[in-house]
């Protein structure tokens, strides 16, 4: 969104202080783990962006907290499968043989946005290794969460989803929807559903200090129903644990990443045939 747009939607500019109060207000605690989903456009014109944000959630998670966002760079995939644009075949296995391999500290996010894109770049932050899935994490939990990421089933049982399942983390959508709520694959690898299968993807990575491509095994993850989920979440028990409230002019749902995920597995069950 242009900017004088932003500037027109908005009173007043929210600033770090006023940041950390709507936060607050919403329910975050210092100590928590705190995984990010976020729209700087809707949340107005924030004076320092993305970077008032990202201070303004580290501040109140304080040192004990750890806040991690995903990085994920799905450009870095088989280009058999592109869609938004799709490419010639004839220019598929050249992709395959040139594409830089994946670099936590040098490759770009894809539609993630300013928040993420800003936030792993700070200095001390933490980036996992998967070509496609990768997260990012800064506190004293973003070693446990990053490492180990494993190449196969990448939002699976190894992946930084898991692992914040395992501290009882929290999902905070800022500005956005369950559509982007990348807990929900982690539900996708758990349960049972009659279309649900296993697919080959590709990547460039770097082993031993030489750039190749590798194929891994994954499940064809989908995100059409999330919102659907997301309104059915939110009409159930679990649902009454979600905390609602504006940061900014923005949004915002604030739940404990075990219920929502809980709850997915037994709808995609019902609900996915």
């Amino acid at each position: 969104m242009p900017e004088g747009q932003v500037v027109g939607k908005t009173k007043g500019p929210a600033t770090v202080e006023s940041l950390q109060a709507d936060f607050k207000a919403l329910g975050i605690e210092k100590g928590m783990v705190l995984l990010v989903h976020s729209s700087l456009s809707a949340m107005g014109w924030v004076c320092g962006g993305a970077v008032a944000v990202i201070i303004a959630l580290q501040k109140v998670l304080g040192e004990t907290g750890t806040l991690v966002m995903p990085t994920h760079s799905t450009d870095l995939s088989d280009p058999s499968q592109w869609e938004n644009p799709p490419v010639p075949e004839s220019w598929w296995q050249t992709i395959r043989e040139t594409m830089p391999a994946y670099d936590p500290g040098l490759t770009p996010t894809r539609s993630m946005g300013k928040i993420v894109e800003t936030f792993r770049k700070q200095e001390g932050v933490l980036r996992s290794t998967h070509p496609q899935s990768s997260f990012c994490a800064s506190g004293p939990q973003a070693s446990y969460i990053i490492d180990n990421h494993s190449l196969a089933f990448g939002m699976g049982e190894n992946s930084p989803l898991a692992r914040i399942y395992d501290l009882n983390g929290f999902v905070l959508l800022l500005g956005v929807g369950h559509s982007s709520n990348t807990s929900i694959h982690l539900a996708e690898y758990r349960a049972d559903f009659p279309t649900k299968r296993v697919v080959q993807d590709g990547a460039p990575i770097s082993q031993a200090g030489a750039r190749t491509w590798t194929t891994f095994e994954d499940i064809n993850v989908d995100a059409s129903d999330f919102d659907r989920l997301g309104a059915d979440f939110l009409h159930s028990d679990d649902g009454k644990l979600v905390r609602h409230g504006k940061v900014a002019i923005a949004n915002c749902q604030l739940m404990p990443q075990r219920a929502v995920v809980n709850f997915a597995v037994g709808w995609f069950k019902k609900n996915r045939v």
